[in-house]
């Protein structure tokens, strides 16, 4: 069931991208709209239900979260109110067609294997926050198994370090077994989101380690709890 549930996704996912592609490049001037209409629209589809633990910032101009599947994004950009400038791989804005959901909304593309592309990064970042949008980034940098967190990568410190940020840490959880892009599986369920305290950026303390630490500790407790 959760395969064929996840082929319907994969087609309807398909449909819908096209179609918000379409109508982002229609009304420009709208585009966080368009998205957040159709966030909306996989939520219901979906049949997911979000929890939250502690407060969501708007205050902040950087958001960090844990990465397991497509669906941390559709979350996140479902309960946040700011416009987002999501920081994604180059190879996902390069894909026919599909890569223009990172580029109709002018998100952030990064060639990791560039070595300018860090500057690229900082460069596009400042954009982005001089037009009052925030940061939203994964500073694991990929995917994990839905088990644990993997280590950091440092684009998410050096951003906030630069430009002085303040950084609210998200830890999301279940999201990979409800949507599992890799395997192609889906289900109804029950999303959890914990909004940490907001840390102001600051290259002379251990912010950025610590808020690692902390978003770890955070979700190794949750999913004791999940599979005890």
């Amino acid at each position: 069931m959760k395969r064929i549930r996840g082929i319907i996704l994969l087609i309807q996912f398909s449909i819908t991208v096209a179609i918000t592609v379409i109508l982002m490049y229609t009304f420009r001037k709208h585009t966080h709209k368009v998205i957040k209409a159709w966030m909306s629209f996989q939520i219901f589809l979906l049949g997911i239900k979000i929890e939250t633990e502690g407060k969501l910032d708007n205050s902040c101009d950087m958001v960090l979260m844990n990465h397991q599947s497509l669906l941390d994004i559709i979350v996140i950009e479902h309960i946040h109110n700011r416009d987002l400038a999501w920081v994604a791989k180059k190879e996902i804005a390069d894909l026919f067609f599909f890569g223009h959901i990172i580029k109709a909304p002018k998100m952030i593309s990064v060639d990791r294997e560039n070595k300018a592309g860090l500057i690229h990064l900082l460069k596009e970042a400042k954009d982005r926050l001089d037009k009052k949008r925030p940061i939203a980034m994964f500073p694991e940098g990929t995917r994990s198994d839905g088990t644990k967190m993997l280590s950091f990568r440092p684009g998410a410190k050096m951003i906030a370090n630069k430009y002085n940020l303040k950084v609210q840490p998200i830890v999301l959880f279940n999201t990979r077994n409800i949507v599992d892009s890799k395997s192609l599986k889906a289900s109804p369920g029950i999303v959890k989101v914990v909004f940490l305290d907001p840390i102001q950026a600051d290259k002379t303390t251990d912010w950025f380690e610590q808020t690692e630490e902390n978003m770890k500790e955070t979700f190794n407790k949750e999913y004791k709890n999940y599979v005890s």
